[in-house]
């Protein structure tokens, strides 16, 4: 994890190390997956995030994203009294996930998003 200057920041150009995502979370291909944090702003944390091609499951934090580049799919398990759903990820959407959400990740192309999660502290 990293941790840049924020105050301006081109999101598109910003470096991300990406590290392989652990054998037992990915599904298919050899994903990996890099976070910078970039500050906290009103109980929020705040950070750009981005995953190679391939596929992977995750447990979800509390978090709003905006996808930057990139296309993928997030299959999310049924949860909070709704069904299996999937979510189709461009360039633009906006996505709330809730805290304890099982997902499968499914990336096509590069996907870099900036997040705003709940602040662990």
């Amino acid at each position: 994890m990293s941790t840049q200057d924020t105050r301006a920041l081109d999101a598109h150009a910003a470096i991300i190390e990406l590290q392989a995502l652990p054998a037992a979370e990915v599904v298919t291909g050899s994903p990996s997956a890099g976070v910078s944090s970039l500050g906290a702003l009103g109980g929020c944390d705040y950070g750009l995030w981005e995953m190679s091609e391939g596929a992977a499951t995750d447990v979800e934090a509390e978090e709003v994203f905006v996808v930057l580049s990139g296309a993928a799919t997030v299959s999310i398990e049924p949860f909070g009294g709704e069904g299996e759903r999937t979510l189709t990820l461009a360039p633009g959407s906006v996505v709330h996930l809730q805290e304890g959400m099982r997902t499968t990740w499914t990336v096509t192309e590069p996907l870099r998003k900036v997040w705003f999660a709940l602040s662990e502290d």
